[in-house]
């Protein structure tokens, strides 16, 4: 299992060499249908009716793909042809594939999110359809395991905001709930700007934490996942918990650099996901 933001997606490793042979090809035709799409919708200086009018246009490409029709050619052969198999062969749910498409359409029209609920009903399209599409490729749809999959895409999801928060000002987005922006008396304005203060930086704190128990939740999947398949999403974990790490060591300064991780980290993610302890321990997915 894998996650979603390539930048926009850079948190969910793709098609590795974790992945089963058999399934590459499927997890990269889900990667590029979702990148192609989120650059529709992010990249360019294209206006807000144009990107609008691709999305819709591309949505309708998936839907002749699904019946079995042609496609333009305009993304036939990077997505949806690739695509066209992976649905033959897999049976995807296709209703997933439709989420994705709504969030980044919302992200054309709403900048802000006026509580965690809202913003977490945005991850269900914009993160957790990843997730399941892949447990659907490993024939895993029982509702635990769903739940905790929406849980850790959630959280990367969430993480990957909290770490972009240099980047998503300038455009004009603000992604941290307005019920936490004015417990701690920061406005959105203040977050566009990038002003930095210790209440924005106490603000991130507590948003770093609910995502931290966000992916925690959902770490006990790690043992559902069979075989290389389950090593990855170790890794997936381990990657958002180190992001966290990085944004604490910075003392929460997202606002005026962005954290990322290099080859030095891996050698660390990887002793920790060896070191994840099945659901009958204590301190499943924590940091050791």
């Amino acid at each position: 299992m894998q996650s979603v933001s390539i930048d926009h997606y850079e948190n969910f490793p793709v098609a590795s060499w974790l992945c089963p042979a058999r399934l590459r090809p499927a997890v990269a035709a889900i990667y590029h249908f979702a990148r192609t799409a989120d650059d529709l919708a992010d990249e360019g200086h294209a206006a807000t009716a144009e990107r609008q009018r691709d999305l819709a246009a591309y949505r309708e490409d998936l839907r002749l793909t699904v019946r079995g029709e042609t496609p333009s050619e305009r993304w036939a052969t990077p997505v949806f042809r690739p695509l066209g198999a992976a649905l033959q062969q897999f049976h995807l749910p296709t209703a997933l594939l439709e989420r994705l498409l709504d969030a980044f359409e919302q992200d054309l029209v709403q900048h802000e999110y006026a509580d965690r609920a809202e913003l977490l009903a945005y991850c269900s399209r914009s993160a957790n359809p990843v997730g399941r599409l892949l447990l659907h490729l490993y024939d895993i749809d029982d509702a635990t395991a769903l739940a905790r999959s929406d849980a850790i895409c959630s959280a990367l999801q969430l993480i990957n905001f909290w770490q972009d928060m240099s980047r998503d000002g300038p455009r004009a987005r603000v992604y941290a709930p307005r019920a936490d922006l004015a417990r701690h008396g920061v406005s959105t304005e203040q977050l566009r700007q990038c002003q930095d203060s210790p209440a924005a930086r106490a603000l991130l704190a507590e948003l770093c934490d609910w995502a931290q128990g966000l992916i925690q939740q959902g770490a006990p999947l790690v043992h559902q996942i069979p075989g290389r398949a389950g090593w990855e999403l170790r890794l997936v974990v381990q990657g958002g918990l180190r992001i966290l790490e990085r944004i604490r060591a910075m003392n929460y300064a997202t606002l005026l650099s962005r954290p990322q991780l290099g080859a030095r980290d891996l050698p660390l993610m990887l002793w920790r996901a060896a070191w994840m302890r099945s659901p009958v321990d204590s301190q499943v997915g924590t940091i050791a």
